[in-house]
């Protein structure tokens, strides 16, 4: 009798799921972003300065200009599909890019506070894309004749996969890596970054200056067709790849040496990742300027709500941070219409107070 009792095969299989998994939240959770997400785009198409009605646009699109009043109609179809949709896809791309880049830093680090802006992967793709605004007329001249509207994404990524590269290889060492080392050779990247970028400035005309203050504080004003479809692409390849890399990062939340027993190729996946996180940077950068704590608020706000799975985290904060994004870009120009708010801006002021928390709690000061 107690050799059956003792012998774990006898023993019932569970009624439930184990205490502890959050597999049926995190499907959850996924699903109800997802619905979030189209709500918020249609919430974003209908504000603004204007009046435009998106609802008589998609009455438009499926009925024709027959179905209402065809002046109308003409003048929120120009809105709505050469001004907000534009804005408004660019921003969901962008959000998503940064939150999932943030996610993955934070699994390849093994660090909740690692985040592509804190460690200068931004500011290594703003030292690209700065550099190309700045030369581009003249020492890049042939290059970004050459590229035409890949010239900014291109740079800004080649900026953020540098410091990316050397970010990994400061940090790491004897197939270890340094949270620590990680984080302080990443302020002191982000500066070095900040300093060379300083020179660009200082040596630009009025107007690349002006554009240039404007670019740094973060901004989707200019979002149009083509922008997006320079930087959809390389942003699109990146988020696909990234639900790829959720079983190496689980792997490796034991540690580099148990994920390589357990069949993760290390050296393969780092250098994945590490492109990953720089091309979805780098291009999010290149268009948008400086938009921070998307990438640091998003995957530590989730994985306090579904656990640290990144097979559900990393497409949960895809689809939080276009949802994010998206809401802060339409409180940047709403809030003081008919001028405009820089978005980072918005998000320094709602993500900077949460980073905040999240140190004090990691110290013992504040309880979850």
């Amino acid at each position: 009798m107690s050799g059956a009792v003792d012998d774990p095969a006898a023993l019932p299989p569970p009624a439930g799921p184990l205490e502890g998994d959050r597999t049926a939240r995190a499907r959850a959770v996924v699903v109800l972003l997802a619905a979030t997400l189209a709500a918020t785009i249609l919430l974003s198409l209908a504000s603004g300065a204007s009046d435009a009605s998106a609802l008589a646009v998609v009455g438009g699109w499926i009925f024709g200009p027959e179905g209402g009043d065809a002046v109308l109609s003409a003048r929120d179809a120009i809105i709505v599909e050469d001004i907000r949709l534009p804005r408004v896809t660019l921003g969901c791309l962008i959000g998503a890019a940064l939150a999932v880049s943030g996610a993955v830093m934070q699994g390849l680090f093994r660090n909740p506070l690692a985040d592509p802006g804190l460690v200068g992967v931004s500011g290594g793709a703003a030292l690209g894309a700065v550099s190309t605004i700045v030369l581009g007329g003249t020492a890049l001249a042939p290059v970004t004749a050459l590229l035409g509207i890949y010239a900014l994404p291109g740079a800004a990524f080649l900026g953020g996969l540098a410091v990316t590269l050397l970010l990994y290889c400061v940090s790491t060492r004897r197939g270890q890596t340094s949270v620590a080392t990680m984080l302080l050779a990443g302020i002191a990247l982000a500066a070095l970054a900040g300093a060379l970028t300083g020179v660009l400035v200082f040596m630009a005309d009025d107007r690349e200056l002006r554009d240039l203050t404007f670019w740094n504080l973060g901004s989707l004003a200019g979002a149009t067709w083509v922008k997006v479809l320079a930087v959809a692409p390389v942003i699109a390849a990146a988020l696909a790849t990234a639900p790829f890399l959720a079983r190496g990062l689980n792997a490796l939340a034991l540690g580099e040496a148990a994920a390589s027993h357990l069949g993760i190729p290390m050296q393969r996946f780092k250098h994945v990742a590490i492109f990953t996180v720089a091309a979805a940077t780098g291009v999010s950068v290149a268009v948008s300027g400086g938009i921070g704590f998307v990438g640091i608020v998003v995957p530590h706000l989730l994985r306090l709500i579904i656990g640290p799975d990144n097979r559900y985290l990393l497409p949960a904060s895809a689809l939080l941070g276009g949802t994010l994004l998206i809401l802060a870009d339409s409180v940047s120009r709403t809030l003081v219409a008919p001028a405009e708010l820089p978005i980072g801006i918005v998000t320094a002021v709602t993500g900077a107070p949460f980073f905040l928390w999240i140190l004090l709690r990691r110290r013992g000061v504040v309880d979850l």
